[in-house]
């Protein structure tokens, strides 16, 4: 009989992996600057830098679920844990294309680890808890990334000026994943093969609901690649130091944290989330708003971005594991949110790198952003209403919590 993982220890392992998933990532941000000074590169091929994970993501995600039922989502999380590790030293390596080339690596490890995770909760926590324990994962994914944002460019002044080593120095939140990982029992449970009837990646795309919660993923994604990959650059324009950009950069994601953290607690007796999706979205609007009309007010704009973005994100992830019956399907959802999600993302930092190339400022590519949260609050209601994915096959005639869709 399987001897369940203590859950002090899943929680360890949770945290340990949501470590990994976004500081090598937003470090980058504040370091644009110093990029473009020491290689020459553009703001459009700058932005094209924010888009290869987002890209990565997105080509990634749809073969994550099969390759873990091939190897296991155990061993299959090691390896990608292994990836990220890798990737980023990778990317540390002199030349532009070692940049790039290590960018997609670690991308490609980190989407592994997007989808595998919603799985492993499924599997792993009673359906009740599932909210709280996204929302952990959340608050330890924000945080890390928060530390990497502000600390990015003090630790490359530390090491002589280098933004290699400032990158370099988030292989090691992936280490520690990884000895972690091999050395419990992390993600035993999920590990078990599919229920009989249990959604397919195809039956999911044909899935009303489905495409909701991945559209909804999508349009909170693309405001937060686009702030982690632009915000520093916009508020230098209006005169801000790099330091005080970096720093700016870290207080959007510390508001994320209070929001990440607060929203499971908020909603947990609730079914249906789609108020709070709706509030969520607007209040991201209301700080891009102010950033681009109040642009001496960015301490603001960026507390109101990170509240409400914190709250999307975790609703988003939360989607992915509440709107769906089991491990199976919730790994199905996970795969084609992602895909969908992160390629509705992929545009919006080249997008809005190349509006501001082609306008001279940052205004149109805020205007677009306000406009595309208020999309994002209707998305998000429909996501959030007390439904399921319609049970598949022969579990069709089985009663269900909530409304199928």
């Amino acid at each position: 009989m399987e001897t369940p993982i203590p859950p002090l220890l899943f929680l360890l392992g949770v945290a340990a992996v949501a470590a990994t998933m976004r500081a090598p990532l937003t470090g980058v941000g504040p370091l644009i600057p110093s990029i473009q000074a020491d290689t020459g590169i553009s703001s459009t091929a700058a932005g094209f830098l924010g888009t290869l994970p987002l890209l990565a993501f997105a080509g990634t995600s749809p073969f994550v679920r099969s390759a873990s039922q091939r190897v296991g989502t155990r061993r299959a999380l090691i390896g990608a844990l292994s990836v990220v590790a890798v990737g980023t030293l990778v990317r540390s390596l002199p030349g532009i294309g070692f940049l790039f080339a290590g960018t997609v690596l670690l991308a490609i490890g980190i989407a592994f680890c997007n989808v595998l995770l919603p799985s492993i909760i499924k599997a792993t926590v009673p359906a009740e808890r599932i909210g709280r324990v996204t929302g952990f994962y959340v608050t330890v994914m924000g945080l890390l990334a928060a530390i990497a944002s502000g600390v990015a460019v003090p630790i490359g002044d530390a090491l002589d000026g280098s933004w290699r080593a400032s990158l370099a120095v988030w292989a090691l939140p992936a280490v520690i994943a990884l000895v972690l990982s091999v050395a419990s029992r992390f993600a035993a449970r999920a590990n078990r093969p599919p229920a009989a009837g249990a959604h397919s990646p195809r039956s999911v795309w044909s899935s009303k609901l489905a495409w909701q919660v991945s559209i909804f993923m999508g349009l909170q994604s693309i405001v937060f690649y686009a702030v982690i990959s632009w915000l520093p650059s916009i508020v230098a324009e209006r005169g801000v130091g790099e330091q005080i950009a970096g720093w700016q950069l870290t207080a959007f994601q510390v508001a994320g944290l209070i929001t990440s953290t607060a929203v499971p607690i908020l909603t947990r007796r609730l079914p249906d989330q789609s108020a709070v999706a709706v509030i969520a979205s607007l209040t991201c609007g209301a700080g891009l708003a102010v950033l681009l009309l109040f642009p001496s007010m960015s301490w603001l704009a960026v507390t109101l971005i990170g509240l409400g973005g914190g709250a999307s994100l975790v609703l988003a992830l939360s989607f992915q594991s509440l709107r769906a019956h089991d491990a199976a399907s919730a790994g199905a959802l996970a795969g084609m949110a992602q895909t969908v999600g992160y390629l509705l993302a992929a545009a919006a930092p080249l997008a809005l790198g190349l509006l501001r190339d082609l306008s001279g400022s940052w205004r149109l590519s805020l205007t677009v952003m306000v406009t595309l949260t208020m999309v994002q609050a209707v998305f998000g209601h429909r996501a959030g209403r007390d439904r399921h994915l319609s049970p598949p096959i022969d579990a069709e005639h089985l009663p269900t919590k909530g409304t199928p869709a």
